[in-house]
């Protein structure tokens, strides 16, 4: 298995709508060389690429994932168009959510009683999955960075089955202009996903540990 780089240079991200190419300018801004792929040929895409997102490159899915870190912002229901085998070895942010009011039931989803991403996981079982970027508003991310130190610096959970890939998306977030702040095992991502007080507001660092911490206590009988 290809071990995480100790220093990001590339992003790749797979998914052209909102929540990818807002990854991709706020990526761009904080110094990091983007290539976006989407189900289409780079051909294809370039010249929206070339528009929405100016100065990342608009390649095949192959490349995108030949990048230090992945981004995996396709719809949820399309997860199933993603190749294991070209993810296998590569840390990749699950941005996705299963939002069922809103997207509609989905059969592999609804009835499991795992988180969203741990089924992402289980289908991509050798990819480093790290559960991010998933609560937070596209135009949010691009307009509440701030600089480290920062007293209204935003949080941003972060959890993984894998300690060397959080750290690497930990360094992610911090230089998209956000806290990084862990919640533990992939399982965890469950305090932060659609219909929780994590994903419904901001919460700086100490906020969001409070409200990390609240989520592992049992429910009251």
């Amino acid at each position: 298995m290809t071990t995480a780089p100790t220093e990001l240079r590339t992003i790749g991200i797979l998914g052209a709508g909102r929540v990818g190419t807002a990854v991709a300018r706020q990526a761009l801004k904080a110094g990091y060389e983007v290539k976006i792929a989407t189900a289409k040929s780079a051909s294809e895409i370039s010249l929206i690429v070339e528009i929405i997102t100016p100065g990342a490159i608009a390649v095949d899915a192959a490349e995108a994932a030949s990048a230090d870190l992945v981004v995996i912002a396709v719809p949820l229901h399309k997860y199933r168009t993603l190749d294991p085998e070209l993810l296998a070895g590569l840390t990749a942010i699950d941005v996705m959510n299963y939002w069922a009011p809103i997207d509609g039931e989905l059969d592999d989803f609804e009835g499991d009683p795992r988180t969203s991403s741990e089924i992402i996981q289980a289908y991509l079982p050798e990819t480093r999955i790290v559960k991010s970027l998933n609560h937070i508003g596209y135009h949010d991310l691009e307009e509440d960075g701030r600089e480290p130190g920062s007293p209204d610096r935003r949080a941003l959970a972060l959890a993984s089955d894998d300690e060397e890939a959080k750290a690497l998306v930990a360094g992610f977030i911090d230089r998209l202009g956000y806290d990084a702040v862990d919640a533990g095992p992939l399982s965890a991502g469950r305090a932060y996903q659609p219909g929780t007080e994590i994903f419904a507001s901001a919460h700086n660092a100490e906020q969001m540990r409070a409200l990390l911490e609240a989520a592992k206590q049992p429910a009251p009988s």
